[in-house]
């Protein structure tokens, strides 16, 4: 399985409980791993900086990625359920390239896909879409709201949204905005709202339950879950396995408790988590 992923690596300053860490991050750090231990082969389309250590990719592939603009930066505050992200600066666009990979994961972080580089990604025969980079801008304070223009999901095999972005693309919330992505393209539609992962397939919405009640830091979950379930998808041809295998990773990652991409967890984790959770899926008519 060949894999794509699609979007600028980050420094990241975490500040969750009273404590501070900085940290990598963006798509290719934490779809990347997950990528990883699902078995794909992985190229990543980003850009990173001379402040960046390619090291931390775990000797992924990423041609033409080094540049001498200092790496994609964000400030992030996790306060009990409370999120705030501020921009502190970006990295250069990332660059067009020919591609053809079974799975193109499409996930800016903040609007460095456009043009050609964007219609490039959209090459992968498997096209999972994350809109949150479209969707971000920053204001005066560097504080980032979702008041961007939404990205066209023609083609897209699947699209990743929390409650937010899909408010911001559709002024709806659960099934109705969900329904709203599928008739705009998007094939399948996740939806990702607290313990609950919610899958549009069809006609039906499909849905799984995480036990993990109580974590400090969810950043990179929406990453690993869209990266594990589009491998999945690839590899097991099967939405209700992805579905479960995605939220196998989350769970996984949520437990852990680490700060940045370490809470990417191993494969066998997110296979005994997906078995349990296949047998509790819950359905309804759309």
């Amino acid at each position: 399985m060949r894999a794509e992923i699609w979007g600028h690596c980050t420094l990241d300053r975490l500040s969750v409980g009273g404590a501070e860490y900085d940290v990598p991050g963006g798509p290719p750090c934490y779809c990347g791993r997950a990528a990883q231990e699902m078995g794909a082969s992985i190229t990543l389309r980003t850009r990173f900086g001379p402040d960046f250590d390619e090291g931390l990719l775990g000797g992924l592939d990423c041609p033409g990625a080094a540049c001498g603009t200092p790496t994609t930066r964000f400030r992030i505050e996790v306060d009990g359920a409370a999120r705030r992200v501020f921009f502190q600066g970006a990295c250069e666009p990332v660059m067009p390239a020919d591609a053809d990979p079974d799975c193109s994961m499409i996930n800016p972080v903040m609007g460095e896909l456009a043009g050609r580089a964007l219609e490039d990604a959209r090459r992968g025969g498997f096209v999972m879409l994350d809109p949150q980079g479209f969707l971000r801008r920053a204001g005066a304070s560097g504080l980032v709201d979702l008041g961007g223009s939404a990205p066209d999901l023609a083609g897209v095999s699947a699209v990743k949204a929390g409650p937010a972005e899909l408010e911001a693309m559709t002024g709806s919330s659960g099934a109705a905005g969900m329904k709203l992505l599928q008739k705009a393209g998007a094939r399948c539609v996740l939806h990702a709202d607290g313990q609950y992962i919610r899958m549009l397939e069809g006609g039906r919405v499909y849905s799984i339950r995480l036990p993990v009640r109580e974590t400090r830091d969810t950043t990179g979950a929406g990453d690993i879950l869209g990266a594990t379930f589009a491998c999945a998808m690839v590899r097991e041809r099967d939405p209700l396995w992805a579905l479960c295998f995605a939220g196998g990773a989350v769970q996984a990652a949520l437990e852990s408790g680490e700060p940045g991409p370490g809470k990417v967890q191993a494969s066998g984790a997110v296979s005994t988590n997906a078995s349990y959770f296949y047998n509790l899926l819950e359905f309804e008519s759309a």
